[in-house]
């Protein structure tokens, strides 16, 4: 059976194969008759049809077709079922991106350098900072694409794994201490990786997870519009001109080196007898400072929590290759700054290294938030926090048992409401706060009478002298993904319902990708 570890990133998929001891980023044959290393996390609509990766990529071009981009940017604010508009066509979340993992798998099978058999097994990364939810769509969606999902990891840990395989540092058993900056497309993680010969060990994360290398193109296409003196916005653009704006700045700035003074924005590729505009890249630098210095202080308050020291700054993410990101980071870190020769692939070779069996590597992560559900106390005077796994908790490994933690109590009302959440911090009292993420609001019918009662929804919840006599057992699994269980049972009357947390009854507004997404920075003393 092959094994595969995949970067499932903002603007770029990144597969790397286990071969024998050795983790080979697999190349794709494009459209154009080149090969590349990647895969591109596209989707399109061409009248009425739905295209994606290779297939979306080819039809850019074409007359009227809508491409988006960065669809990884949304799973954040998404359930399983919101919707997501492309062109004139609506399709629910998951369902898209179960239709691109399956365009992944048949590209991998019919035009890429291997030739799986079978199902291949993957080991997916996912950022640092990833909630719940986003753990669920990315693992669901790959496993209905086709794919046997091993296990998900922290995406700046497994880079950290390729930096000791690399490096060696298993073979002499060193003890270091490295932490990986890793500014991705989407998003900008950090974590802190105590290594300990072959484990590491994920002591604590930090991360930024609505900015990333989309903003320095943003930024980019902002001074284009300005510099052209155009009465247009990127709010003004439609979806497929947005595609080309941000497809023309990305590929310019992936072209910048540390002499260059001069970019060329070709802005007629965004609409027709709009003329090519020059700005300089010190101006487009002074853009994007505040975005750098806003992941240098995430890193310093890292480093500050977790009260440690580093040997290595391991920077890898295609967002880092901005030559005023290494530029900052040197100017903070000095010499203890190390960039990754794998900046763009760092993370899948990684995971490939985690999924393979024979090697020696082992990684712990963690919970990188505390998930937990709303109680009632004092009679139902008041809402309590209960948090099943706290913030730091280790997740268990590949082959390992799932995480447990369960309750048992007496109700009090004939049908239980449950309101599970996970959140960054805990404030005062042990109530969330810092980010949120709710998950789906559980009705359970504690009264026997109810136990056969499909929609609860509609029965009015009450005190119930009737459910006295009943135990209920609440009880949570985590899997090495961090994707969560829960099983409720009402043991007296021997009945239980299973719910794989998803945010199933989650829409919220449709989500419409191409529509800029602003990063805000708040300034720090």
């Amino acid at each position: 059976m092959m094994r595969l570890g995949i970067d499932f990133g903002t603007t770029r998929i990144v597969v790397a194969v286990v071969d024998r001891g050795n983790y080979p980023v697999v190349s794709f044959e494009s459209p154009d008759g080149e090969t590349r290393d990647w895969f591109p996390p596209l989707i399109a609509a061409t009248g009425s049809d739905l295209l994606y990766g290779w297939d979306a990529w080819a039809a850019q071009d074409a007359a009227g077709a809508t491409v988006v981009r960065s669809i990884k940017r949304y799973l954040r604010e998404a359930g399983p079922e919101t919707p997501v508009e492309v062109g004139d066509r609506v399709i629910t979340m998951l369902d898209l991106l179960t239709a691109l993992a399956s365009s992944l798998k048949r590209a991998i099978v019919e035009s890429s350098s291997v030739r799986p058999r079978g199902a291949p097994e993957v080991m997916l990364g996912v950022p640092a900072n990833a909630d719940g939810n986003q753990r669920f769509l990315t693992a669901e969606a790959f496993r209905r694409g086709g794919f046997e999902v091993m296990g998900l990891l922290n995406e700046p840990a497994a880079a950290s794994i390729e930096h000791s395989h690399g490096a060696r540092v298993a073979a002499g058993g060193d003890n270091r201490s490295i932490l990986v900056y890793d500014l991705g497309g989407g998003t900008f993680d950090a974590s802190l990786v105590e290594i300990d010969g072959a484990a590491h060990i994920v002591a604590a994360s930090e991360g930024i997870s609505t900015m990333g290398g989309d903003d320095f193109d943003g930024l980019l296409a902002d001074l284009a519009l300005e510099t052209a003196r155009r009465r247009v916005s990127q709010e003004d653009l439609t979806q497929s001109e947005s595609f080309r704006l941000h497809e023309e700045c990305r590929q310019k700035k992936e072209s910048l080196h540390p002499n260059t003074r001069r970019i060329v924005v070709d802005l007629e590729s965004v609409r027709v007898n709009w003329e090519p505009v020059t700005v300089t890249a010190t101006d487009f630098y002074e853009r994007c400072r505040p975005l750098v210095e806003e992941t240098i202080h995430a890193t310093n308050d890292l480093l500050a929590a977790a009260g440690s020291e580093i040997d290595t700054l391991y920077v890898t993410g295609g967002g880092s290759e901005l030559p005023l990101v290494s530029r900052m980071l040197r100017e903070r870190f000095g010499r203890r700054v190390r960039r990754s020769a794998y900046s763009r692939s760092a993370t899948a070779i990684g995971l490939a290294i985690q999924a393979d069996a024979q090697a020696s590597y082992q990684l712990r992560d963690r919970f990188t938030r505390y998930f937990g559900v709303w109680r009632e106390a004092e009679s139902g005077r008041v809402k309590a926090f209960d948090p099943f796994f706290l913030k730091g908790t280790p997740l268990p490994t590949a082959g390992q048992p799932p995480l447990a933690a369960a309750r048992t109590y007496t109700p009090a009302h004939n049908i239980g409401h449950f309101r599970y959440l996970e959140c960054s911090h805990l404030g005062d009292g042990g109530r969330p706060a810092g980010e949120i993420t709710l998950w789906d609001e559980i009705l359970f019918p504690f009264d026997p009478a109810l136990r056969d009662a499909s929609d609860l929804a509609g029965v009015t919840i009450a005190h119930s002298p009737a459910v006295a006599a009943q135990q209920i057992e609440e009880s949570c699994q985590c899997d090495t993904g961090g994707g969560v269980t829960v099983t409720i049972a009402n043991r007296a009357a021997g009945y239980s319902r299973s719910y794989r947390l998803g945010r199933w009854a989650v829409r919220g507004a449709t989500v419409v990708p191409g529509r800029r997404k602003r990063t805000a920075i708040q300034g720090k003393g």
